[in-house]
């Protein structure tokens, strides 16, 4: 087929599904028709498939980028309604990268608002819905495109993730996500962007369908810091010592783990065990049960510096007026807040969270044992299988009943860790299953290597409406 041909069929996808899943919130479909004919003219010139293979590994790929990232011509407001006319002039640097190796993107992908919180919904560009039930979450903050690579609207997608953002709207949608090891895919061009401490959490990462496309996609991201990452190293799934784990322990601020999610981890053990002849060996770590307080307490410390972690409250007052939460809070009732709630309700909850630095300093110092705990516990050959989240998408506006589930994925941005979300076929309901596969600190290629691996197995994305 042809470039213009495949670029032509994603279009077309995009326009019959959007209006039901409201993912792609600006496209540039002109603009990248124009490429797709460009690609094909190369083609037809043909300076030979193995210098356009080398140059061009991702050539007339069609790609979609989550809006928090600078996408030339498109908008960058992070669903912050005070930057809706912030159109950006420049590519962030990992979508640079990916136009580099020849993609084609399609338009930018829904977030929530100011990319914290785990419903994809603001008051720029409304609510996304999940493709397996519109009734339902694609998760946060990279929802629009975990849904839009659900729904077939796109072939791979840009992802960040500081407490889940790739790994949940993965989970949600039944789509691979992987948060590499931090600091080796750059986080530059996106908005907000990470300072201080949380420039060692936020990861930038690779979104797709099919779980061989994860590698190549974050050799291109990764650029020259991918050599940190193990890649060309062989993986003899035999040799890996595989961990699990059921649930954290029992948090008081979580809830418990959904009999069929782990259901759907027990099948993935008993598989292992079978067809590889492994022994998957059960932990318990103890401190995995504080993860919620550990990211928080992580997340608002100094850094080694002193500087503090910029307040959200400053970040919801970009290109406006400095935010009273609790004033917000007051015209939220009344309809009049151009806020959403869980970020009204993080900038109340952060000025809290300061009121106990004691009790801070106890729990990072916990976050750094746990790490090294982590690191010991995998060391070069370990995967961990762990929960993505403890239950399947939940309905809109569910999740402020039960805002802290998120703690299943962001306790791995606190302690660095590479993470790859791999789906698992539906729940008796039609939803996504799936579990997180964790290794330690550059040992990207060994959790790449499962999830390709249990696709296999488990038949990986399933198309939705299909049952």
């Amino acid at each position: 087929v042809t470039c213009i041909e495949v670029v032509e069929a994603y279009v077309e996808r995009i326009k019959e599904v959007n209006p039901l899943i409201n993912a792609v919130v600006k496209d540039r479909f002109e603009e990248a028709l124009q490429e797709a004919r460009q690609v094909d003219k190369l083609l037809s010139e043909g300076p030979g498939d193995d210098y356009l293979e080398e140059k061009f590994p991702l050539l007339g790929v069609p790609i979609t980028v989550k809006e928090a990232f600078s996408l030339h011509g498109m908008p960058n407001t992070s669903g912050l309604v005070n930057r809706r006319n912030v159109i950006a002039t420049s590519d962030a640097t990992v979508v640079s990268r990916l136009k580099q190796a020849g993609a084609i993107p399609l338009g930018v992908t829904n977030c929530s608002e100011l990319c914290m919180w785990y419903e994809s919904s603001n008051r720029v560009y409304g609510r996304t819905n999940n493709p397996y039930d519109l009734q339902r979450i694609v998760g946060g903050s990279s929802g629009g495109e975990g849904g839009v690579l659900a729904a077939a609207c796109s072939v791979i997608g840009v992802g960040s993730d500081i407490g889940g953002s790739i790994r949940m709207p993965a989970f949600f949608n039944g789509v691979f996500g992987h948060k590499p090891t931090t600091g080796v895919v750059p986080n530059d061009g996106q908005f907000p962007n990470a300072q201080g401490v949380r420039t060692s959490f936020l990861c930038t990462g690779p979104m797709c369908r099919y779980a061989e496309d994860l590698e190549p996609m974050l050799r291109v991201m990764a650029g020259p810091g991918v050599n940190k990452l193990k890649l060309n190293e062989k993986v003899s799934l035999e040799k890996i010592k595989f961990h699990c784990m059921d649930h954290d322990g029992g948090s008081v601020f979580v809830w418990p783990v959904d009999k069929e999610i782990l259901q759907a981890q027990k099948k993935v053990v008993e598989h292992l065990e079978g067809e590889l002849g492994v022994q998957v060996q059960r932990v318990a770590i103890h401190k995995m049960k504080y993860s919620f307080q550990i990211w928080s307490a992580m997340m608002s410390s100094k850094d080694n510096d002193g500087q503090e972690a910029q307040l959200f409250t400053d970040l919801l007052g970009d290109h406006g007026k400095p935010v009273w939460p609790l004033w917000e809070l007051m015209k939220w009732l009344v309809g009049m807040s151009s806020h959403t709630l869980p970020a009204i309700a993080l900038g109340l909850t952060e000025k809290v969270m300061k009121l106990n630095p004691g009790g801070n300093a106890k729990l990072v110092s916990m976050g750094k044992s746990l790490q090294e705990e982590m690191e010991a516990l995998l060391g070069p050959d370990g995967v961990l299988l762990y929960p993505s989240h403890p239950t399947v998408a939940p309905r809109h506006h569910s999740p402020i009943c039960m805002p802290f589930n998120f703690a299943y994925t962001a306790i791995f941005n606190v302690l660095g860790l590479p993470v790859t979300q791999c789906p698992l076929g539906l729940s008796s309901e039609g939803l996504p299953l799936g579990i997180q596969l964790v290794a330690a600190s550059y040992n990207d290629h060994l959790t790449l290597a499962v999830a390709r691996y249990l696709e296999k197995a488990f038949g990986g994305w399933v198309v939705p409406g299909k049952v």
